[in-house]
């Protein structure tokens, strides 16, 4: 038994070393610079002003002109010089122009160009330069999953000093993700090493989700062997501990001892952050949960807030569904909003009262919904900077919602709320009490990566001189001559 464990760390290691030595270090990397993304904050400063003068068809006609019947939100955007409606549903969106209900997505380079000039000249960033160097479904940063009711993208570089790219939806002719020279260079060494994210790769997702929790596991196996050895090699002569090896095999084991707890627990939430409902749940609605939240409202009560005139400093008008009824919320700035009820009524966010009447809906024995707190172990984020997410239980079930938009953030039941410890507060440390001092959260990660990844090294080495040693052998023996068998008399 011992025996087989031995072998079976010893080519695993020799087969893993450098995933283990790659993961440390960036895993580092990947603290101080995560994958681009464009941020609420940066997709709202490249919104337009809405044009008060132009004309605009109403919500309800909006909507037939889409041809989505089961929409559940659409929001009225400035798109250069023109008003657009982004119509969305469970499945699909679609963009149409506000004057005539013509399809509004972008077909052509040169329209994604304007939109990506006038987005980039709102942001106060030089787009004198700017040119479409690309439109295709896929690339290394826009490969995530959420991007694929925008495909294919256009992708425009601005031409400035730090090599803004931004890219352009295709179905609405928003802006979805920006990247510069340094997010892309930090993260080549970073992310796309770290989850094994070749665009090759990760384009397919289902190939992309099996190669790497598959290797994930494999590495955890090599993990665990080496810590069943570890602490069965240790060698106890009275109040002295020490190892029986010599040499880099020393210094393996006494490293490895020191940081066993930390690479195996590192190393396992690792592989949980690829589960993806295969040992807890995915935190997603149920059919009947989403039939409720996402029930489509009457949009003919929208005639009524199209009588209301908009804000003049509106950046953003959006109509949503919210337990079957209608709202409109108009953004005025990143952390200002105005919310108009069913009853006209206006207010800053939805109240804690829809939000219960909307729970009632769903579960029975459900508690006041309560506000938030900012320091939760269970965190979760408004859209809105400063509005208040709002958490109902419902027995052992727990649903968070964003007080500004209405939208489900957290979906908890008992097996997420233990995934977010066994995967995110091991593989991240986003504990409350280090998140509130982030320069000991930072020193913690990057001390424990480091020591990861010099016990990774430990093992390179001692793998490299195992195979040359095998490889040596072989060459020693296939010079050998075979004896000259004697002649049969």
């Amino acid at each position: 038994m011992m025996g087989a464990t031995v072998l079976s760390h010893r080519w695993l290691g020799i087969a893993f070393g450098l995933l283990f030595a790659m993961w440390f270090s960036t895993g580092i990397v990947m603290h101080f610079v995560p994958f681009p993304s464009l941020t609420e904050a940066e997709r709202f400063a490249g919104l337009r002003p809405l044009d008060q003068a132009a004309s605009a068809m109403t919500v309800a006609d909006a909507l037939a002109a889409s041809g989505i019947s089961d929409a559940t939100r659409v929001r009225l955007v400035q798109r250069s010089k023109e008003r657009v409606y982004i119509v969305s549903g469970p499945s699909r969106l679609r963009a149409i122009h506000a004057t005539d209900g013509n399809d509004a997505s972008v077909r052509s380079p040169e329209v994604a160009l304007t939109i990506a000039r006038t987005y980039a000249r709102q942001r106060g960033l030089d787009a004198a330069r700017a040119a479409v160097v690309a439109q295709a479904d896929y690339d290394q940063w826009s490969v995530p999953n959420g991007f694929d009711r925008h495909r294919p993208l256009f992708r425009v570089a601005l031409g400035d000093l730090a090599g803004t790219e931004v890219y352009v939806s295709s179905a609405t002719g928003e802006v979805v993700l920006d990247t510069t020279r340094s997010e892309r260079g930090w993260n080549l060494a970073g992310s796309v090493l770290h989850w094994i994210y070749p665009t090759s790769l990760r384009s397919n997702w289902a190939l992309w989700d099996g190669v790497v929790w598959t290797l994930s596991l494999l590495a955890l196996i090599a993990a665990v062997l080496g810590a069943v050895l570890g602490f069965v090699r240790i060698r106890i002569c009275g109040r002295q501990i020490s190892s029986p090896y010599l040499g880099w095999h020393a210094f393996h084991h006494v490293v490895g001892l020191f940081a066993t707890t930390f690479v195996l627990t590192w190393i396992f939430s690792g592989w949980l952050s690829m589960d993806h409902g295969r040992l807890f749940s995915h935190g997603q609605l149920s059919p009947a949960e989403a039939g409720v939240i996402n029930a489509s409202p009457d949009w003919t009560a929208a005639v009524s807030f199209d009588r209301r005139p908009l804000s003049p400093s509106a950046r953003e008008v959006e109509w949503f569904a919210f337990g079957g009824s209608l709202y409109r919320r108009e953004r005025i700035d990143l952390g200002e909003q105005v919310v108009i009820r069913p009853d006209g009524g206006e207010a800053p966010v939805i109240s804690a009262q829809a939000i219960g009447n909307l729970m009632t809906q769903i579960a029975t024995g459900c508690d006041a919904p309560s506000v938030l707190a900012a320091d939760d172990d269970y965190p979760a984020h408004s859209i809105v900077p400063g509005a208040p997410v709002y958490r109902s239980r419902c027995g052992a079930l727990w649903f968070d919602i964003d007080g500004a938009d209405g939208s489900v953030l957290q979906r908890l039941d008992l097996s997420r709320r233990a995934y977010r410890w066994a995967y995110s507060a091991l593989h991240t440390f986003d504990l409350p009490a280090l998140m509130a001092h982030p320069h000991i959260r930072d020193v913690l990660i990057v001390g424990l990566c480091g020591l990861g990844l010099v016990f990774s090294i430990t093992g390179i080495v001692i793998g490299w001189r195992r195979l040359r040693l095998s490889f040596a052998g072989q060459e020693a023996r296939s010079k050998q001559k075979p004896r000259e068998q004697p002649h049969a008399q």
